[in-house]
């Protein structure tokens, strides 16, 4: 879930304008098999011809291959110097996707995702209404597609192959881990969006059956965020008790639960010296137990799914490592949607490592804005589609 400052109609095909062949996300996600857009579409007369992946780590790692018992540790020593960043929930705005309509690649995910979803996610996407977009049924697939598509806007301009090339670590901010695992080729477009479809409508489901809510605590540090909901908790049943769901940045954490409990934190927030709460716009209390119903879903879909080692780290939201083992990375996203989003440690992580440049592929700038609360300096440059 992508904290966001307080910052389906009848569809309608759109018109996909045409221009030069050049390689699809889909050709990237799965460089072993031909991409399933390199033929014409019905929706643009663009054609995409596969452009293989030069990673520093395509020596190291084969997609598809047999991952030996210890391959988990693949990635333990790696050592960052260029990451792609991609948005979660709160990220998408009417409006988003505008690029795609000129690159055809791009525009080619969204008309294979329209087969998947059954609606035309692009018209939804640049015309709304803000109500829809907004549900997180319809924003998890959304901020998917949009940021897979960014890659294309990217690699469409001049010297974009090769800063995709240069990407050697990439993550996600809650949803967006499942973008960085499509991106390093852990599973392809159509299986990710299918994922990622079914994680909305899970999570959906799993909020409709509770009372509960999220509320953005700004001003404090870590430690004092866990004191407030520790006194939070002293006044509500069991039911209603809450947790941090994601540390953000320092002064910016995320706090889940029972309606009541919310309520309490807020109540309590200016005795421990919180400048504000921001009561988040979500269907419900992400990242925390009351998600425990979404979980098996996911399970039985991640069982069903082919997932392959990636072929670059992918930065894990529920202990900031990098994960290389198909199975144990099948768990981890399992485990995701009740765990909290250590992304403040994942920055700082990588930072430390010596990561020198960064790049938010998708809508919003929310990342980039959390990036330079934790490190003034750090170079972040935004790539909308």
């Amino acid at each position: 879930m992508l904290l966001r400052p307080p910052c389906l109609p009848r569809l309608s095909p759109r018109r996909l304008r045409p221009e030069s062949p050049m390689a699809s996300t889909l050709a990237l996600l799965r460089p072993s098999a031909p991409s399933p857009l390199a033929g014409p579409s019905a929706r643009s007369p663009a054609a995409a011809v596969r452009v293989p992946f030069r990673s520093r780590f395509s020596t190291r790692v084969t997609l598809g291959s047999a991952v030996a018992a210890d391959a988990d540790t693949l990635f333990a020593d790696y050592k960052p110097t260029t990451a792609f960043l991609f948005p979660g929930q709160g990220a998408q705005a009417v409006g988003m996707g505008k690029e795609s309509l000129n690159v055809g690649a791009a525009a080619e995910l969204f008309a294979k995702a329209n087969d998947i979803l059954g609606y035309d996610l692009l018209n939804l996407c640049i015309d709304g209404p803000k109500e829809k977009l907004n549900s997180t049924m319809i924003s998890q697939p959304a901020i998917y597609v949009t940021s897979l598509a960014a890659v294309e806007v990217l690699r469409a301009r001049e010297e974009g192959q090769s800063v995709i090339d240069s990407v050697d670590v990439t993550c996600g901010l809650s949803l967006g881990e499942y973008t960085a695992l499509a991106f390093a080729g852990a599973f392809s477009f159509e299986d990710g969006l299918k994922l990622v479809k079914l994680r909305g409508e899970a999570m959906q489901d799993a909020s409709d059956a509770a009372n509960s809510a999220m509320v953005s605590v700004i001003g404090l540090d870590s430690e004092k965020v866990q004191q407030l909901r520790d006194a939070a908790n002293e006044d509500v049943d069991e039911k209603e008790k809450v947790q941090i769901a994601n540390f953000l940045c320092p002064g910016n954490y995320a706090v889940s639960g029972g309606v009541k409990g919310i309520e309490a934190v807020e109540a309590k927030a200016k005795s421990f010296k919180a400048r504000m709460t921001v009561r988040l716009a979500v269907a419900g209390a992400f990242h925390t137990s009351f998600m425990q119903p979404a979980v098996s879903r996911l399970e039985s879909a991640l069982a069903a799914t082919e997932i392959r080692s990636p072929r670059i780290p992918v930065i894990s939201n529920v202990d900031a490592q990098p994960h290389s083992d198909p199975e144990t990375i099948k768990k981890i996203l399992a485990q995701q949607v009740t765990s909290p989003v250590q992304w403040e440690t994942t920055v700082m992580t990588l930072l430390g490592k010596g990561l020198e440049k960064s790049y938010e592929l998708g809508p919003g700038k929310v990342i980039a804005g959390i990036i330079k609360r934790i490190n003034k300096g750090a170079s972040v440059e935004n790539i909308g589609a």
